[in-house]
């Protein structure tokens, strides 16, 4: 049985663009989403604890991507990726760090919560991952494992709630759900509404060409799609796996190659669009 949360959002500066906390009621750790401009001038202790944390970035095409780090110092850390993008030595350009620090964590906790976020955030398959290594073989007493598990779940909750979905799984179907379909110029698509957009499901084809206005005039959607292929959301123009669009017509304009209103050529099997559902 699912239990109601509460959650305590303080917007430090009176601005949600600024530097957020969130806090889970009966919990000891802590989130802390900070924009990059804002770290070099930030002196909180709180975020100079041990903890993990996650650099939000969008690739030029578009797509999000996350480096999920750990620190014994987070901000001195988040600092040191400063200096590394102007040194050069960082490529990726992140917009926010969201970070969680706990009491009672330590070296050998954080190394196993960096490994198992990187784990979920692939599974999940919503961001493409730039951590490279993990420590994959820290050993925790068994108490201790229970006791990161629990911390990841928070960790879930609290970072979906301040609006990244790095760590939530694809929705899956239910007894319940309608299924619509998208064809086309070779394309052939199953997916359904959900909470999040619309879910296209594994094994759905997209087209074998895209049309030359596509580039120009559905260009964040054609980005999007040479994405999805790059990540192996799309592997020989098939889904290899569930994923959820923001829109039905994002899903069709990368699924048919071409500008779409996703309203109309998403629909049931018995030919109603979306729209008039």
């Amino acid at each position: 049985m699912a239990y109601g949360k509460a959650i305590e959002l303080f917007l430090v500066n009176g601005t949600a663009e600024s530097l957020i906390t969130a806090e889970l009621s009966n919990w000891n750790g802590k989130a802390i989403k900070i924009p990059r401009t804002e770290v070099l001038s930030c002196d909180r202790d709180d975020i100079k604890g041990v903890g993990v944390y996650f650099l939000i970035c969008q690739e030029e095409d578009g797509a999000d991507s996350v480096y999920i780090g750990e620190a014994e110092n987070v901000l001195d850390r988040l600092t040191q990726h400063l200096r590394d993008f102007q040194a050069g030595k960082e490529k990726y350009y992140w917009n926010a760090a969201v970070t969680f620090v706990g009491r009672d964590l330590n070296k050998a906790l954080i190394r196993y919560l960096e490994n198992r976020f990187v784990e979920i955030a692939k599974e999940c398959g919503r961001y493409s991952i730039l951590t490279k290594n993990t420590y994959k073989n820290t050993v925790l007493k068994e108490a201790q494992v229970a006791s990161m598990e629990e911390f990841i779940d928070n960790v879930k909750i609290l970072i979906n709630t301040l609006g990244y979905k790095v760590l939530m799984p694809v929705p899956k179907a239910t007894s319940e759900t309608v299924y619509l379909y998208c064809k086309g110029s070779g394309a052939q698509a199953k997916g359904f509404i959900s909470a999040g957009g619309f879910t296209v499901t594994k094994g759905s084809l997209v087209s074998d060409h895209t049309v030359p206005s596509f580039e120009t005039r559905g260009k964040n959607y054609y980005h999007l799609r040479n994405a999805l292929i790059r990540d192996g959301v799309i592997e020989d123009r098939s889904f290899a796996r569930d994923y959820e669009f923001n829109a039905p017509s994002a899903a069709s304009a990368v699924i048919l190659g071409r500008t779409s209103n996703g309203y109309d050529d998403w629909k049931t099997a018995d030919g109603t669009k979306l729209k008039d559902m």
